[in-house]
Order: C-alpha cells, then sequence, then structure tokens
C-alpha cells in the first residue's frame, strides 16, 4: 500500500494568520439516525458519545462532528480508518446505516495566530465571533461548501480535495496582511 499523501503536500503560508495544510488524517462519513446503540458504536471508534446539533466532540487526536441530523464527520488517525469502518459495520449490523471512509476526499486547514477570525471574516458568512470552541459550522468559503470549527487556539476547515488548491489559495489570500 502506498504512503497518503495531502492534497497539498502540507502547504503553508504566513501572513496576518498562519494558513497550514495538515493531515492526512482518517475521515469517517456516518449516515445513522436515531439507531440503538449508536453512541456504542462511535465510541470505539472516536471515543466520544454522538454530538449534539452543531457541535463537534473531541478526544485526543480523535473527534466526531455533526454534520445533519442522519451525518456525522469522524476524524481519527489515517492508519485506524479500515478497523473503525469494520467495528462500525459490526456495532450496527442490522440497522440502516451508511459509513464510509472520505480520508482521500478532503482536505483539511489550520488556520492561527491573532488575523485567523479575521481571514475567515472575508470568506465565510458566519458570524465568527460568535463561534464558540466545541461548535460545529457547514457554511461557504468564497462559495466553496466547508465545514469549521476552533480548536487548540486556532480553526479548523475541512473542505473538498478537488478544490484544495483554490481554498488554501483563498485562506493565504485572506491571510495576507495590509
Amino acid at each position: 500500500m502506498s504512503d497518503p499523501v495531502t492534497a497539498l503536500g502540507g502547504a503553508s503560508f504566513d501572513g496576518i494568520a498562519t494558513v497550514r495544510e495538515i493531515g492526512p488524517l482518517g475521515m469517517i462519513t456516518l449516515r445513522a439516525q436515531g439507531l440503538t446503540g449508536l453512541d456504542a458504536a462511535i465510541r470505539p471508534a472516536v471515543g466520544t458519545d454522538v454530538p449534539a446539533q452543531r457541535r463537534i466532540e473531541g478526544a485526543g487526536d480523535r473527534a466526531c462532528g455533526w454534520m445533519s441530523p442522519d451525518e456525522y464527520l469522524l476524524i481519527l488517525p489515517y492508519d485506524q480508518v479500515a478497523a473503525r469502518l469494520a467495528g462500525l459495520a459490526t456495532a450496527l449490523a442490522g440497522q440502516h446505516h451508511l459509513a464510509v471512509d472520505v480520508s482521500d476526499a478532503r482536505t483539511v486547514f489550520r488556520i492561527t495566530g491573532a488575523g485567523a477570525d479575521d481571514a475567515i471574516r472575508k470568506l465565510c458568512p458566519i458570524d465568527i465571533d460568535r463561534l464558540p470552541v466545541g461548535e460545529l459550522r457547514r457554511t461557504r468559503a468564497a462559495q466553496v461548501p466547508c465545514a469549521l470549527w476552533r480548536e487548540g487556539g486556532g480553526i479548523t476547515l475541512v473542505a473538498f480535495r478537488s478544490v484544495g488548491r483554490y481554498v488554501f489559495d483563498i485562506l493565504a489570500n485572506a491571510a495576507r496582511s495590509g
């Protein structure tokens, strides 16, 4: 098996904020709603319970984010995705659900520094000043679908890999001083 690579090879930019591509990260989209034992299926995969609406729950290098009433984004180490998919299939056997590895279909950026909020403010139609730690927002960055949340003194933004270069470029432009 070949080694995973990120969309942009770890690209970074320093300005009023630092924009850095991170990863590779393991990501599983889980489509399920109201299933018996959903918490018991998610907990072994990422170490969290099912998050409340518009929340992301973290446990070290793992997390589970609420994406919609029947969709969750599970984030975990890249090399553990296959085992966690198998665990989810076993835990949810006989119940209507869909769990898919989307690790290679996404790109992830960290925006940090004093100007991180300003960079996001230029691109996303959300009130970034009212985005608390632990809240996950699905929005757009210059018309590109994305999800973002605060953590560890910065903002994490997930977008489709196919638009990774564009998203990096608009983030870097928004992080330019002046």
